[in-house]
């Protein structure tokens, strides 16, 4: 219970090859790549201990902020995720762990 899980930098980290790629990645493309991970993560944390993140500037070389953010919200319908829920990832989580109020 004292280890949370930020949910972030991931497309630098494995990039998928986005940054060679024509035209940027669409929201439901990085999905399809991020969703097995962070399921994974949500699964063994719980909703309660993760938190959204970006990595930005960092992962602006594969993919813009907003395409992320509106992954993230997409992720979390397809693994339905309630409203609440949804609350503690976007916003709560990360305000008790960094102590933000």
């Amino acid at each position: 219970e004292n280890v949370f899980c930020k949910l972030s930098g991931i497309m630098c980290a494995c990039g998928w090859g986005f940054e060679r790629n024509k035209l940027p990645p669409t929201s439901e493309e990085v999905v399809k790549v991020i969703k097995p991970y962070f399921q994974h993560c949500i699964d063994e944390f719980g909703v309660d201990r993760c938190m959204f993140a970006s990595n930005f500037p960092v992962d602006k070389s594969s993919v813009s902020g907003v395409v992320v953010w509106n992954a993230y919200k997409k992720l979390c319908n397809e693994l339905g995720i309630s409203e609440d829920e949804k609350v503690k990832l976007f916003k709560t989580n990360a305000s008790s762990f960094y102590s933000i109020n």
